[in-house]
């Protein structure tokens, strides 16, 4: 979360956990994200956003609240919010968070994609002539967005991301070895030795899990070749993704990638080797930006803190 005049305020997790028979909210955040998988029967722990969508919305509802109280949000002073989303999610997805916004306290919300969001907050010269490629691999989403002169030129967006490669993890080591592994260990097998082009690193990392046959412990070491086999195809799909917003790039603007590179920004654009891969498939140069995980909070407080632009920016949403 960002606020106007502060920065970031805020920066966790988006789960929140609940007791089922009372619907009392327990823990938010960070707090929150250590119960994945370690609850009793009637405390759940969840993301009640997936692939960029509202999946619960009375949850989602009330996650927005407590962001808000947070953040020095009360009745009495209902602030306007900006929010951003996927360019992928639909219209009626849209005015889902909207809605879920107004009702948890907001004077107003607006809405502000992510990809230009993104392109904000790396000080990319979004307003000039030139072409600026953004790629934001998220949790539910990748979206690869060409922009220039202040708008997208070329678009694609995929509803694959970070936490389908944990999932491709908790598949793979289930069908090869028998075990069953949680949601946190596989996002901790993929942050200590994924990776989506070979690297110099030797380390493996001892996975414990359960065993599917006998419902014992049991531990199997990985390494980073079965874990890149295992994110093979969510890896390839976002790849695709990129190529295939390429294609629908104007001659002049290729030109100009081919000379500033990609920009690669979100949480699954720090998965080693994915800068390397891409640049690999597409012949052209990638980087991953300065504050990857915060490119698009940033984008949107700096739009936030310049009310003309912001106002620009939902002028040429509309149209």
């Amino acid at each position: 979360m960002y606020a106007k005049g502060k920065g970031i305020v805020l920066n966790e997790p988006s789960v929140i956990a609940l007791n089922s028979r009372t619907t009392e909210v327990l823990a938010m955040g960070h707090e929150a994200w250590k119960m994945i998988g370690r609850t009793p029967g009637y405390i759940v722990a969840v993301r009640p956003l997936r692939q960029g969508a509202i999946t619960d919305f009375d949850i989602t509802e009330r996650m927005i609240r407590l962001l808000l109280k947070r953040s020095g949000v009360s009745r009495f002073n209902r602030p306007r919010v900006v929010i951003c989303v996927p360019s992928a999610i639909t219209e009626v997805e849209r005015r889902a968070v909207i809605e879920a916004t107004r009702r948890a306290g907001a004077a107003d919300a607006q809405l502000l994609e992510q990809p230009m969001a993104a392109a904000i907050g790396s000080d990319l010269p979004i307003n000039e002539p030139v072409g600026n490629l953004v790629i934001d691999v998220g949790g539910g989403t990748t979206e690869t967005a060409l922009i220039s002169l202040g708008g997208v030129v070329s678009l694609e967006a995929v509803r694959v991301g970070s936490f389908d490669i944990d999932a491709a993890i908790q598949t793979f080591i289930r069908r090869e070895y028998g075990i069953a592994v949680g949601e946190r260990t596989a996002e901790e097998i993929k942050v200590t030795i994924g990776s989506a082009w070979p690297v110099a690193e030797t380390i493996k990392a001892e996975v414990r899990g359960r065993d599917l046959m006998t419902g014992l412990p049991k531990t199997v070491i990985l390494s980073p070749a079965e874990v890149r086999e295992a994110i093979a195809e969510p890896v390839g799909a976002m790849v695709d993704s990129v190529i295939t917003c390429l294609g629908g790039a104007p001659p002049e603007l290729a030109q100009d990638l081919i000379v500033r590179g990609l920009n690669l920004v979100g949480g699954g654009g720090m998965l080693k080797g994915l800068d390397l891969r891409i640049a690999e498939e597409t012949g052209i140069g990638v980087h991953l930006v300065e504050a990857p995980l915060e490119a698009v909070v940033l984008g949107a407080g700096r739009c936030v803190e310049s009310y003309d632009e912001l106002r620009v920016m939902f002028m040429g949403a509309r149209d």
